[in-house]
This record gives C-alpha cells, structure tokens and sequence, in this order.
C-alpha cells in the first residue's frame, strides 16, 4: 500500500531519521571550519557567548516550528503557516527567502569540499579541484531521486559519524585541556593571555553573531521534515526536543574546548587560506598527538559538508515544491514522480548547485565568506518570522475557541521565552545593521590610499558586510508589498484562520499504550531531550 498523501509527497522518514536529522544533519562548515574564525575575532568567552546566546534564541524558535509543525505538517512548513495565520503575501517572501537560502548553501558547501580535498594534495599538483563538487552533486542527484526514505537512511548515518566524531573530540579536548594527553595543562590559560577572554570587546562579538547563526543554520529542519514523517504527532516533538542537547553538547561544549586549547592569537585559527589543516578541531587533534589525527578529522569535515548538503539540497527542492503547490511558481515544478520526488525541483536546485564550479575559479574560500554573510542574514530574519508566526498562531487557535492544552504538542517556555528569543532575535538584526555601516574603511587612514592592499581588503570586507545585512531584508519588503499589492492579499482574521486543512489525524493508540503509564521523569525528560 502506497503512503504517497494528498501533498504527493511519502511519509516514509521514521523516528530515527527524524531525530538524527535533527540533531546533526546540518552541521557542516558552520561548526567545522567557521568557528576557528568566531574565536580569533571575539576571543574564548566572545565566541562562547555568541554560540550560547544564538543557541537560546534557536531553542525557542524550534519549540515553536515543533508547536505548529505537530498539528499541520505541511509541505513548506514554517513558510507555508503565514498564508493561513497572517497574510498570504508573507508567504510569499518567507519561502522565496528561505528557498533563496538554501540554493545559496548547497553551493558554499560544495565549495568548501574543494578546500577541504586541497589537504590530501601535494603542493603544487595540478588536480582539477572541480572534479570534487562535481562528483558530490551526481551523488546528490541520485539520492534525492531515489526517494525521501534513501535520504533519510543517508543522512542518518552521516549523522553517527559526526555525532562519534565531536563526540571523541570532546573526550579528547578534556584529555589534552587536563594534562592527561599532550603533557601539558591547559585549564583556561588561554583565557588570560593577551586579548582574552574577550578579544574585541563587545564590538567583536557582535560581528561574530552572524556567522554563528550560519553555524546554526538547519538545524529548524525538523519542521520542513514533518510533511513526510511517518507520524508526526509523535516524532516530531521528540526532534525538536534534541535541539537542546545537540546545542549545549556539540555547539556549545566544542567552542568551550577549541578556546581552552587554542589561543585565539594563533594564526591558524583565523583560516585564512582555507585548509583544514588550520581548521580548529585539525589543532586539538595534532596537540593531542593523535597520529593521523588530521587526516581523519579532514575525512570527517568532508563527508559533514557531504551530508550538510545533501541536507540543504532536500529543503531547497521542498522550498520550490512549496512555491509550486500554492501558486506562486508554475504548477510543473512541483510534480512529483512515483517516489514522491519532485523532479523538475530536484533539476532546478541541481543547475543552482552548480554555481560551487564557478565560485572556485573565482576564489573558493572568498566567495564563501560572502555566502555565509547573506545566508546567516537570511537565518536570523527566518528565525524572527517563524516566532512571529507563532505568536500569531497562538492569537488564532485562541480566537476560535482553543486553549493551548487541545495542541497535540504544546511548546514549554511559551510565552516568556518566546518573547526573550525575540529580543536576542531583533537585538542580532539590529546590531548587524550598525555594524554594516558604522565599519565603513577611512581611505586616508592607509599609507598606499585606495590602492593599498589593506584597504582593498578592508573595504571588500565592509561591502560583504553591508550585502549581507541589508539584502535579505530590502528583498523580503519588497516580496512582501509587490505581491501583496500586486494581488490584493488581506491580512487573515484570526476567528477565520484556517487551522484545520492539512492536521495529520493519527492512528488509534493500541490499548497497551492507553493503559501503559508514562513515569513523571519521562515526562520531564522528553521536555529536553
């Protein structure tokens, strides 16, 4: 019997595909390769501050994606709920803006896999570095057409392997921080040298945050999986309850250690040449005298940016699947095959990923660094919209007669953590937006004027900078207000909102699991983890 539903999409992603996706799925580049770069600019305790307090405000959003993702999983998500809560025409900019970000990522990914191949490499070898991204996206092709079951299968899997992998990072960084391995003790002497702890002050840690939020990014997949979950009401609350446990252990844990152990004066940390041999967890691996050490942890970055994209290539053909299914893209585009496959998505996100070949003759590891500007906007302004769109979801079931005890999941935290997480939320927007313009280069300030290689490089840094800031937000206004005047949308009333179309019903609990009591700790534990 088929499980292809009305959406044309199949249910086929189990517990553990759901859980595993949603507790390493994304981690890629983000974690791997930029967090060396967080800690050289704002110090041990910036970074660490800057991964917590991101972390805080992603909790709370997630609680919200899993609040309204358990009752209506549908296909979009988060981006499809504007047009039934608020205004269609929000609809409309969230899922070009969010589409927007992911073609973006699957590119930046694909490029950093050339980067990350260079390690393998003798100097001066002539090996066309494109071959790489090129074989990943064939790879990627063919696990996206083989149905949303092989891909959660995939992804599962990456996902072990990077879960052991900071895992045994973790074990080794308390090993090397100890004394225990290495020979020599660390403890928080790197919080005390010159610079630290934190290095830059509080303007250093607020240019730190974007990137942070890029490191982050994905991790709201939980709420795009839903529309295929095999059931919903049960597996994705216990999705989006991992989120706290991947970030106060893999995030927040790992950036404590990298700190610990590396000074953030070292020059390797910065990356500036894009090899994984500086990247940060490379250095505690090589200082915990880890024989291949290097390569192993290379090989791990590699299929981590494998499966982050692998990741990022499924949301990007959902995205168009969404804009397809209501209207605002043409209705080819989101046909499905028998597998429940999308095909014309899978072949547009295909010709997008394929910009990574043009990126690495243009400069793999510049080119990324503008990337991870502009998506990390485009994650702070998706993050801002799905807590509003909660907020508003909640004015709605109100308003029709509901109390939050009928939701099938209920988020805890809610109201006064939702409105700590939009202040974090507008706090980050806004300090990216002083800082895009208040960091503007003084030419006269350089010896060579405009031609001295300093400024060039300080100015392209301020552009990249103010792009990144300005344009995910100028675009969403002007999405937003063109199609809303352009089709006269009007904003929803909430006693009309329709909260109805889409609900999963679930199958009748087996008389064993109606008389089976739940122990008052499982209850607690299933609110984290």
């Amino acid at each position: 019997m088929s499980n292809l539903d009305e959406s044309g999409l199949k249910r086929d992603l189990r517990l553990r595909h759901m859980v595993m996706i949603a507790i390493s799925g994304t981690i890629g580049t983000g974690l791997f390769l930029t967090s060396g770069k967080t800690i050289a600019t704002a110090g041990p305790l910036g970074a660490l501050m800057a991964y917590v307090v991101i972390g805080t405000w992603l909790v709370f959003v997630c609680q919200a994606i899993g609040e309204i993702a358990t009752l209506l999983p549908l296909p979009g998500a988060f981006t499809a709920w504007g047009a039934r809560v608020f205004d269609e025409a929000f609809s409309f900019q969230m899922t070009y803006l969010y589409l927007l970000n992911w073609l973006l990522t699957v590119p930046a990914e694909l490029s950093a896999s050339s980067l990350i191949i260079s390690f393998w490499l003798p100097e001066g070898s002539s090996f066309p570095t494109w071959v790489v991204p090129v074989i990943i996206i064939v790879v990627l092709v063919i696990i996206n057409l083989l149905g949303v079951q092989v891909y959660g299968e995939v992804e599962y899997w990456f996902s072990i392997l990077k879960v052991v992998t900071i895992i045994v990072f973790i074990i080794c960084g308390i090993l090397v921080d100890s004394g225990a391995v290495g020979g020599h003790v660390y403890g928080v002497d790197n919080w005390r040298i010159e610079g630290a702890p934190f290095k830059g002050g509080f303007r250093a840690f607020l240019s730190v945050l974007v990137s942070v939020g890029f490191a982050y990014g994905g991790t709201e997949l939980s709420g795009v999986t839903a529309a295929e979950s095999r059931n919903p009401h049960k597996h994705v609350p216990k999705a989006v309850n991992t989120v706290l446990v991947r970030i106060a252990f893999f995030y927040i844990l790992s950036i404590f250690f990298l700190g610990s152990i590396v000074p953030n004066n070292d020059p390797r940390l910065a990356n500036t040449d894009g090899t994984v041999l500086n990247a940060p967890f490379t250095i505690v691996f090589l200082k915990a005298g880890m024989s291949g050490g290097a390569s192993y942890m290379n090989a791990v970055i590699f299929t981590s940016v494998v499966s982050a994209a692998n990741s990022d290539f499924y949301v990007a053909t959902r995205m168009l699947m969404s804009l397809s299914r209501n209207g605002w893209a043409p209705r080819i585009v989101g046909r499905t095959n028998s597998r429940g496959v999308p095909i014309i998505a899978v072949g547009i996100t295909t010709a997008f990923s394929c910009i990574a070949l043009v990126m690495i003759y243009a400069g793999a590891s510049t080119v990324f660094d503008w990337l991870v500007s502009i998506i990390g906007s485009i994650i702070f302004l998706i993050w801002c919209s799905i807590l509003f769109l909660h907020f508003r979801f909640r004015v709605c079931w109100k308003a029709q007669g509901n109390t939050p005890d009928d939701l099938p999941y209920k988020s805890w935290g809610y109201p006064y953590g939702h409105y700590i997480a939009m202040i974090i939320g507008t706090g980050c927007v806004i300090a990216s937006f002083y800082l895009s313009i208040d960091n503007k280069p003084d030419v006269g300030m350089f010896a060579g004027g405009s031609m001295d290689p300093a400024y060039i490089a300080a100015r392209n840094k301020w552009a990249q900078g103010l792009l990144g800031a300005w344009f995910p937000w100028v675009l969403a206004i002007t999405l937003y207000f063109g199609w809303k005047f352009g089709k006269g949308t009007k904003i929803v009333n909430p006693a009309e909102a329709d909260l109805d179309t889409g609900r999963w019903i679930p199958p009748p609990k087996s008389a064993d699991e109606i008389s089976k009591p739940v122990p008052t700790w499982k209850k607690i534990l299933s609110k984290f983890v």
